[in-house]
């Protein structure tokens, strides 16, 4: 009988289990290797999770750049000069000074109606146009981005072709304009554009605000009204009851939300920080009439906080009205502009 085939059956057998053995070994390590890395990630992101909070209450500055957001400039890579190469051709762009060292970035929207004759024309054009009758909308933006974001420029011109100017702005350290923000300065920002269009228009001047904005529009309002100048209107589109609940609200905050000492972490050093925006305080001494405006699945300013604020108005006498916006429409924080019973809800509220 030859053995030889078996001898070499056996042979490869017999290497064939050191292989597997082999492998086997090779397999383990792997999963060791992998293994030793996922407790590396976790252990960073343990620290970084840990980190964070100190961080916050150490230097309470962070907390307001969380708040303001501004170094985010969204999107990215467009020319804030040119308003014509993101569609809007019957804007200009110019730079204001409302005090040495700051300078704002600010586009001025004509009505749609005006689109073929503001072709080519220069800024004395834009500034005479403001008193041609037509009402004025002076918009004031939330945190991140620019006055170039996409939603902010669809609203412009759902509002242009309604027939009203719009003039917007970038605050102290938004976009291309100069400064460092703070509560206190970006209100004076708005304040000074608010006004700065009033003094050129002929017609009604509104207020609108968004989100943040919605808190810089109830303290630009506050304080017009105060001083006996309260603008036409005031709209506020996502609007919170104060900086610190909707802090205590937002996405971000539930993964702190177990997190020991959570209040004094957080919340107390966005009060540390200087920064309020407490329009739950200011709709309470707002003279003029106050339309709030909220989509029921926004997800970053919930629907509560503006249901909240209504109440808040109403119960102070304000004239005050408040329009919801059904969650299954899918408007969520920032497309409210794409309702299209948006411009008769405008032009009911304001009696136009």
């Amino acid at each position: 009988m030859d053995t030889r085939g078996l001898r070499r059956r056996g042979v490869g057998g017999g290497g064939g289990a050191a292989d597997a053995d082999e492998a086997r070994g090779a397999r383990g390590e792997k999963r060791g290797g992998r293994w030793r890395w996922v407790k590396w990630v976790l252990a960073v992101v343990l620290v970084i999770y840990v980190a964070v909070p100190i961080l916050v209450k150490v230097c309470p500055t962070i907390q307001a750049k969380i708040v303001f957001l501004n170094f985010i400039r969204v999107p990215f890579f467009i020319e804030l000069h040119d308003p014509l190469s993101l569609g809007l051709n019957h804007t200009t762009n110019q730079y204001l000074t409302p005090e040495p060292g700051v300078r704002l970035g600010v586009w001025h929207t004509v009505p749609a109606s005006q689109w073929k004759e503001a072709e080519g024309k220069d800024q004395q054009w834009y500034d005479a146009a403001l008193g041609n009758g037509a009402p004025v909308f002076v918009y004031f933006h939330g945190n991140a981005g620019t006055r170039g974001g996409h939603h902010r420029v669809e609203l412009y011109k759902v509002l242009s072709a309604s027939g009203f100017h719009v003039v917007t702005l970038d605050y102290r350290g938004w976009g291309d304009s100069t400064g460092t923000p703070t509560e206190e300065g970006i209100t004076a920002d708005a304040i000074f554009v608010y006004k700065w269009a009033q003094q050129r228009a002929a017609g009604p001047v509104y207020i609108w605000g968004h989100s943040l904005g919605t808190g810089v529009a109830t303290n630009v309002g506050r304080k017009l009204c105060e001083q006996g100048a309260p603008p036409g209107a005031v709209i506020l589109e996502a609007p919170f009851t104060n900086i610190r609940e909707e802090a205590d609200s937002h996405p971000l905050a539930q993964i702190y939300k177990i997190f020991p000492a959570f209040d004094w972490f957080f919340l107390d050093s966005i009060t540390d920080s200087g920064v309020r925006f407490a329009s739950d305080e200011n709709v309470q001494h707002i003279t003029c009439p106050l339309l709030i405006l909220h989509a029921e699945d926004d997800h970053i300013v919930p629907f509560h906080l503006g249901k909240k604020l209504y109440d808040i108005a109403a119960s102070a006498k304000v004239n005050v009205e408040f329009v919801p916006f059904a969650a299954n429409l899918g408007y969520r924080h920032k497309y409210v502009y794409s309702d299209p019973g948006l411009p008769l809800i405008i032009r009911r509220f304001l009696s136009l």
